[in-house]
């Protein structure tokens, strides 16, 4: 049986049967992680993917359920959401597939040599990460230092990330990233100092008349300077009764 402690809760994650534990008082995690381990596109369960400042494991145990993956790599720094993270492994009987590192995503040589005696290979085809979107002095400082770090660039910054990736991932490897849409300029310069190329961005909206609250993008390590923009994706619409309802595609992704 495993642990959850009085102030945490358990979620069922609405596909297949997977659940999460979650902490009330930390970060909990929302529809931009459940998009972006939908928007990860892998042809091959050899495929090596690692999830950078995985939090709770939710991006990893959803990667999990799309295809057996032989090896899922996720590193995250807090103790605290490490913690959950190896629960929540272990919850979902991933332990075979979804191996936890806790670490600081800028410790490259440190995560490289563990994805090494993990995988025996130097490099990953794929990264996925959900990253603090906030600068650091922007917003309020919340009190919860953990809950602090992970919205604030406090311990982990984009050029971080970008920095972390470009050196795990094989040429022709690939990034996956959500972020918020007025971050777009950094998202875009910043990783072209990595190598890392920008060629699928799509936007998501509430609903059809509002204006896009994250951003998805796909990055191709050593890519060519050719990008595509998909129709947005749009969250929620109205019913006959004029209540808001998931979109079908939403639905689709859920119950996937």
């Amino acid at each position: 049986m495993i642990q959850v402690n009085d102030n945490e809760r358990k979620d069922s994650l609405g596909i297949n049967d997977l659940e999460i534990i979650q902490n009330k008082d930390y970060f909990c995690f929302g529809i931009d992680s459940v998009l972006l381990a939908n928007f990860v596109e892998s042809k091959s369960s050899k495929n090596v993917i690692v999830d950078l400042c995985s939090g709770s494991g939710v991006i990893s145990v959803i990667i999990s359920a799309k295809k057996s993956y032989d090896k899922i790599i996720s590193v995250e720094l807090q103790n605290e959401m490490f913690d959950i993270l190896q629960r929540n492994v272990s919850l979902n009987n991933l332990s075979d597939s979804i191996y936890a590192i806790k670490n600081d995503i800028k410790n490259i040589s440190e995560i490289r040599k563990k994805i090494e005696e993990i995988t025996k290979k130097d490099k990953v085809d794929i990264i996925v990460c959900n990253p603090p979107y906030k600068v650091v002095g922007t917003g309020s400082k919340n009190e919860n230092e953990v809950k602090y770090i992970a919205r604030h660039e406090a311990k982990c910054t984009l050029e971080d990330i970008f920095k972390t990736s470009s050196s795990l991932l094989k040429s022709k490897g690939k990034l996956y990233l959500v972020h918020k849409p007025e971050r777009i300029v950094d998202l875009l310069a910043i990783s072209r100092k990595y190598n890392l190329e920008a060629k699928t961005i799509r936007f998501v909206n509430p609903t059809e008349a509002s204006k896009p609250s994250i951003v998805l993008i796909e990055y191709v390590k050593d890519g060519k300077n050719e990008c595509k923009i998909l129709p947005p994706l749009i969250e929620y619409r109205k019913n006959k009764n004029g209540e808001l309802e998931y979109t079908d595609e939403i639905h689709k992704i859920y119950n996937a």
